[in-house]
């Protein structure tokens, strides 16, 4: 009889914690309709799960009309480190929005590392994106167009989020990175920048018919342009560059003539002193080639003196005129 007391006593005693523990939640459950029994809580403390956070968040869904989706899908998003908040909130909001949003959809988008709360919400009330985006220290997507003329165009593109594409999707990024390819590939194609400026809605049009939101995670509903400025004039700019371009390379073409010409007039000199000193070494050579004729008898003496006068005579009459000149 002893040991019974002692198990009923024991039990008696778990049975108060357990009461006192979980009392309050389990009363706040029953009392929102919303009823979870004390099992349940005590599994979800055995599995540490915070009991009170499942609690509240299943009684929001339940308040808000939303039937299909147990405790036990909450406590499974929990251990996998999803948003329960993020995820109950999408649900309510996507519901009172008449968005078509399951659990098991919102449970998918929170764990691929989106926030599925702010796609409804962007699917309700559109956002709007600026492009090119101002946080990246661009104001504007700059383009030329075919008279060479610089246009500078801004953009705000509202997009609605696709919870169908959402999984997946491109980010805003894309969005951004595909309209300022729009508006630069319509500037470029334009014959004159007066085009663009006059109709500055042929840029959205174009723009829109390109289909730039395939793939991503979101809608384009309208791309606006929200200024158009003018810029410098890259044609005349480049032409400019190319005539000084052009103006180097012909002086360079020019420097290795004249550089060709000084070697060849260098060339032509030593050409010339070394002819000269050839006549100096033949000259040489004369009175070598005298003195061996008078050896040999082939020249006389009498002849030699003639030569010799005639030598005198010759210089004298130089003299004589180079006197007179002056």
């Amino acid at each position: 009889m002893t040991i019974l007391s002692v198990l009923a006593l024991i039990i008696g005693f778990v049975a108060v914690i357990v009461i006192i523990n979980y009392f309050s939640t389990w009363l706040q459950a029953c009392a929102s309709g919303a009823h979870i029994s004390f099992m349940k809580l005590i599994g979800m403390s055995l599995r540490k799960i915070p009991s009170g956070l499942i609690v509240r968040h299943y009684i929001q869904l339940r308040k808000a009309g939303i039937t299909n989706v147990s405790t036990d899908d909450l406590e499974g998003h929990y251990m996998a480190h999803g948003h329960i908040d993020k995820v109950v909130n999408a649900l309510v909001a996507a519901d009172k929005a008449n968005i078509p949003l399951d659990f098991r959809r919102a449970a998918a988008i929170d764990l691929a590392g989106r926030d599925v709360y702010q796609a409804v919400q962007t699917s309700v009330n559109p956002k709007v994106i600026d492009c090119p985006d101002p946080s990246k220290g661009r104001l504007t997507v700059d383009a030329v167009a075919k008279d060479g003329i610089q246009v500078k165009a801004r953009a705000r593109v509202t997009v609605r989020t696709n919870m169908d594409r959402l999984v997946g999707g491109a980010t805003e990024e894309t969005i951004i990175a595909r309209v300022g390819e729009g508006i630069v590939t319509t500037i470029g194609s334009s014959p004159s920048y007066t085009t663009v400026l006059e109709n500055p809605d042929n840029i959205s049009q174009r723009v829109l018919e390109k289909g730039l939101d395939a793939g991503t995670a979101f809608e384009i509903l309208s791309i606006d342009i929200a200024d158009v400025d003018v810029g410098d004039n890259i044609g005349a700019r480049l032409q400019a560059d190319q005539a000084e371009a052009d103006k180097r390379v012909a002086q360079a073409k020019a420097e290795v003539r004249r550089a060709a010409a000084v070697a060849a007039e260098q060339e032509m000199r030593a050409q010339v002193q070394e002819m000269q000193a050839k006549v100096v070494a033949a000259e040489a050579e004369v009175p070598l080639a005298m003195a061996e004729a008078l050896k040999s008898g082939n020249l006389g003496v009498l002849d030699y003196y003639r030569m010799e006068n005639l030598k005198s005579d010759t210089e004298m009459r130089r003299n004589i005129l180079g006197e007179e000149e002056k």
